[in-house]
């Protein structure tokens, strides 16, 4: 009956026949039986390669989706998909084609084809499905077609362009800003930020200069596809304003996974820029980060659990400052921390399949079995052959899914020694234990049993068989040589296998290592020796503390030592039957450890208490401690400290800092010194900031004078920031006349102020002033600065000049002359010009003097036009009044067309050129003669000759070609000008004539 249970259906048939059931029961005692096939080197399917998450371009010239899927197995595999857990069915679809294991979908369709694809793949001895993969269209449209709105902002003042990306798949996109034209991109810097969640550009303050055009570039690289929006005009206004620091780009809540990189971004619009510093709270930032982009980004990479916490980014600048904070939460992608694996096990017996997955959250676990859902608890008691197949384990939480792989056999086998007999000689050495193995094939486990020789051998103090068959002997003597016999017996059949065991010499050690002492960067060496069976070969193996190997001789040599290398060492002799050890210990003295634990108690505004633990004195005792700081305002720079006492002795764990500065941000750090040299510093103590405290250091370079008239203006260099000693820090300014006895003192708030003006009707202009300034900040002010004398405003100059006079020189020149003005305050003149019925007076055209010049020229004006002049006197304080307006006309415009050169002929020496008279247009000034530019073709100056004639005799040169220029005079300037070459060896070269509409120098 217990074999019907185990035989296939075609082997009762034999059972029918006495004759055959010998023939059976030989089969049964020495072939191991397995489902569904008898052949040892079967296995099931292997996946080699799965599909992967796909995104299809729909704008894709490529008509085609391949889902790859190869799997290992014998017999080979048979392949079928599934979308959505369904069967597809491959022969009802054309659309879908198997290329091997592959599946190849052609022309595929958004709305059919969208779905999760697996691959399952068959063999005899059973089914494995591979993970779900997707298949997504991707796209991104183009922005809409609609103009964008202006965006108006006051110059000093912040603003956002809203990007608003067009629809598209997938969400990953990247975000560029194009200005005015493409492919110009805006630089990115501590005033300007692009989010790549949004895509929505940010510009802290606004200048002038960032007046234009812009558009949002966007990019998909999964499909890589580009579009651009329609421009939005950027109008700066010229009002200026500053305001605090306000976060405008927040990072949001954020889930990381253990390993990945997280960007997180902060951007603040304020005037002037803000800074942007980041923090952990109740932590540090941990040492995987990094900024960038000015600030904006903060990186943290290979994220782990401790990573996890609220972080916050503060925005912060003269005005005021901002700040926000958000929760990374890190979680865990599924893993195996115990999974299957392929296994044979007799029939009957018991087993348990066991994987166990690590998460956050905690993955939930289903099973396989060839390809369907398993729900029972697997753990097998009894196996049967049903119990044979493909198993898979499948862990999943929020963030992934895994699978775990294994096929079961389930096997029955009379013993067999075929492929594992007991070994043929085994070597034993001396008083020493020997163990025999004996593994056979066998299902159900066999039970075992020794001889030696016809000597059945039992348990004993000296004699143990093991449970699974081996023979062990203790102490073993040249009596215990012999054949060794190891029989396995099972209800299927028995077996057995012989070996013969010979008796060795023991190892012993003859040399042992001893113990060293030394310096780091010394020598030293150790020493191993053993005696050994004359048959057998002996090696040398050196560790260290049980771990690394070193060296494989007898003598083992360490040259410049470190303090890496102290430690147990032990040589081990070793045969192929024996080995023996010895050990001995170097000391290596060097300098000391980097201590640890260091933190900051009783924090005062100048002063704190550093306590530490002493790290490892490396067997020389520590002689003292060094403390080294870095504040806020030089991250990358540690300095030695100032301790009370000076000297801070090397059996102390705490010492007193001072002279810090009050309301600072530092850190702190220990390193230790012994005569043998000075350690590695500590790691960073956790920042602190001091106690704030009354400033002590005043402005300097105090100074100031001049300005608008009834204005008082005061200068002075502003207080470095590691000197403002607290919280709201500000400047007191006082003043007064210089024979006057009370100051008066106003407050400036901003940090960062260089200057103050004082306006006033009844401040006389060029009055001395006595000025001094100090700070305050939260605590209390500070001490005044050294005094200085200034002078308020001049009043701006009282007189207009006078005797103004123009004249046009040509259509585009003019020149203005006047009578000085007589005042001494006056710095110089302003001459302003405009055409009366074509320009506003707000757009005219200036020319600066200084006041020793009392005329000057005036170009780039229009031909034939009704020009208005007025001059005034200027000083520090304004300007004064305007001279009387002067009228003046411009000349008519000078020729625009160029001379004819109608002739060139050679007389002699010299060369004869003509041309024919320039008749100018309505609108153009009368000729009044040409001016002729002889000059070599290299040279831009010559010689320059005057002629009312039309046509010249010029030097003929032997050598080079020169250049003749042409062109008609008349009172409203040079017309255009005509070209000939003529070169050196007498020949002409006419050259097509050249226009330009002015050509002043040299004429």
């Amino acid at each position: 009956q217990h074999l019907r249970n185990i035989l296939p259906h075609w082997l009762f048939i034999a059972l029918s026949f006495p004759d055959s059931f010998t023939l059976f029961v030989c089969v049964c005692v020495c072939v191991c039986v397995s489902f569904p096939s008898d052949d040892a080197t079967g296995y099931g399917p292997v996946f080699e390669d799965q599909p992967v998450e796909t995104i299809y371009p729909e704008e894709s010239p490529e008509a085609k989706i391949t889902m790859s899927c190869r799997a290992r197995a014998n017999p080979p595999a048979t392949y079928q998909w599934r979308l959505n857990s369904q069967s597809i069915d491959l022969d009802g679809d054309n659309h879908y084609t198997l290329v091997g294991g592959d599946l190849v979908i052609s022309n595929p369709i958004k709305n059919k084809h969208v779905g999760n694809y697996s691959c399952v793949a068959t063999n005899d001895y059973g089914t494995v499905v591979s993970r779900e993969a997707g298949v997504r269209f991707g796209y991104l449209d183009f922005f809409s077609s609609e103009e964008r709105e202006a965006v108006h902002v006051k110059e000093g003042q912040g603003a956002v362009l809203l990007c608003a990306p067009p629809p598209h798949y997938p969400h990953e996109l990247s975000f560029r800003w194009i200005l005015n034209e493409f492919p110009i991109f805006i630089t990115l810097d501590k005033r300007r930020f692009v989010s790549q969640t949004t895509g929505n550009l940010y510009i802290s303050k606004v200048d002038l200069s960032d007046s234009g055009n812009y558009s949002c570039f966007v990019s998909s690289a999964s499909i890589a596809k580009s579009v651009f929006s329609k421009f939005i005009p950027l109008v700066p206004l010229t009002e200026r304003g500053k305001y605090p620091a306000d976060i405008k780009v927040k990072f949001p809540d954020t889930y990381a996974l253990v390993g990945q990189n997280v960007t997180m971004e902060c951007f603040a619009l304020g005037n002037p820029i803000p800074q942007i510093r980041w923090k952990k709270m109740n932590g540090e930032l941990p040492s995987n980060h990094d900024v960038s982009m000015a600030g904006a980004h903060l990186h943290l990479y290979n994220v782990q659990y401790e990573d996890e916490g609220t972080y916050e980014c503060e925005a912060l600048n003269s005005k005021g400052k901002d700040w926000h904070r958000a929760r990374v939460s890190v979680e865990a992608f599924p893993e195996w921390t115990e999974s299957i694996n392929s296994t044979e096990k007799d029939i009957s017996s018991d087993y348990t399949m066991s994987c166990v997955a690590s998460g956050k959250p905690k993955p939930h676990v289903q099973w396989l079995k060839n390809s369907y859902y398993d729900k029972r608890d697997l753990r097998f008691s009894g196996l049967t052959f049903k119990d044979s197949g493909m198993y898979q384990c499948i862990a999943e939480n929020r963030h992934g899914v895994i699978y775990a792989n294994a096929e079961l056999r389930v096997i029955a086998c009379a013993p067999t020694f075929e492929h594992n007999p007991v070994k043929w000689r085994i070597l034993g050495a001396k008083n020493g234990r020997v163990v025999i193995e004996c593994k056979p094939k066998a299902a159900p486990k066999p039970s075992f049993s020794w001889s030696k020789g016809t000597e059945l051998l039992f348990n004993s103090t000296r004699v143990l068989i093991w449970e699974d068959g081996s023979l062990e002997i203790l102490n073993v003597t040249e009596a215990d040589e012999g054949r060794y016999t190891c029989f396995a017996e099972n209800n299927r059949g028995q077996a057995n296998s012989t070996g013969s065991l010979s008796i060795t010499e023991a190892t012993k050690i003859t040399l042992a290592p001893s113990n060293a002492d030394v310096t780091v960067g010394e020598n030293t060496h150790m020493q191993c020796a053993a005696s050994h069976d004359s048959t057998l070969d002996i090696t040398f193996v050196w560790t260290l503390d049980k771990g690394r190997a070193r060296k494989h001789c007898g003598e083992l040599l360490i040259k410049n030592t470190q303090l890496k290398h102290s430690g147990r060492y032990t040589c081990t002799a070793q045969t192929p039957v024996d080995n023996v050890t010895a050990s001995a210990n170097l000391v290596v003295r060097g300098p000391p450890g980097s201590p640890g634990g260091v933190r900051v108690e009783e924090i005062r505004d100048k002063s704190v208490r550093l306590i530490w633990s002493r790290g490892t004195d490396n067997h020389s005792p520590i002689s003292k401690y060094t403390i080294q700081c870095r504040d806020s305002f030089s991250q990358e720079d540690w300095r030695d400290a100032t301790t009370s006492p000076p000297d801070v002795e090397g059996n102390a764990e705490s010492a007193t800092v001072v002279d810090l500065f009050p309301w600072t941000e530092y850190e702190f750090r220990v390193i230790a010194t012994n005569t043998l040299g000075t350690g590695d510093p500590s790691s960073p103590s956790p920042k602190v900031t001091t106690l704030e405290a009354v400033p002590v250091v005043a402005p300097s370079d105090i100074g100031g004078g001049g300005g608008t008239s009834r204005e008082l203006t005061i200068t002075w260099t502003p207080v470095q920031p590691q000197y403002y000693y607290g919280r709201n820090f500000g400047y007191i300014i006082a003043f007064k006349p210089r024979d006057g006895y009370e100051w008066r003192k106003v407050t400036v708030a901003d940090p960062g102020a260089k200057h103050y003006v004082h306006k006033d009707s009844s401040i006389l202009a060029s009055t001395e002033f006595e000025v001094k300034v100090k700070a305050f900040n939260s605590k209390g002010e500070g001490p005044y600065s050294l005094m200085a004398v200034i002078y308020s405003a001049q009043d701006v100059p009282s007189k207009a000049p006078t005797s103004v006079g123009a004249r046009a020189l040509s259509a585009t020149e003019a020149i203005v002359w006047w009578l000085p003005v007589t005042q001494h305050t006056v710095e110089g003149y302003q001459v302003r010009y405009w055409r009366k019925a074509e320009d506003s007076e707000t757009s005219s055209q200036r020319v600066v003097l200084s006041s020793r010049e009392n005329q000057t020229r005036l170009d780039n004006m229009r031909p034939d036009s009704h020009y208005l002049i007025e001059v005034k006197a200027y000083n520090a304080a304004g300007y004064g009044p305007p001279s009387q307006h002067l009228q003046i006309y411009t000349k008519k415009a000078p020729p625009s067309r160029p001379p004819k050169i109608i002739s060139k002929k050679l007389k002699g020496t010299s060369v004869n050129i003509a041309w024919e008279h320039v008749e100018p247009l309505a609108n153009e000034s009368t000729i009044d003669g040409y001016k002729v530019l002889y000059r070599q073709a290299s040279k831009s100056t010559g010689m320059l000759f005057n002629t009312g004639k039309r046509s010249i005799d010029l030097p003929m040169h032997k050598d080079g070609d020169y250049i003749v220029e042409v062109r008609a005079h008349s009172e409203g300037g040079d017309g255009a000008v005509a070209q000939i070459r003529i070169s050196g060896n007498t020949s002409i070269k006419y050259q097509r004539n050249t226009f330009t509409k002015m050509y002043k120098a040299p004429f």
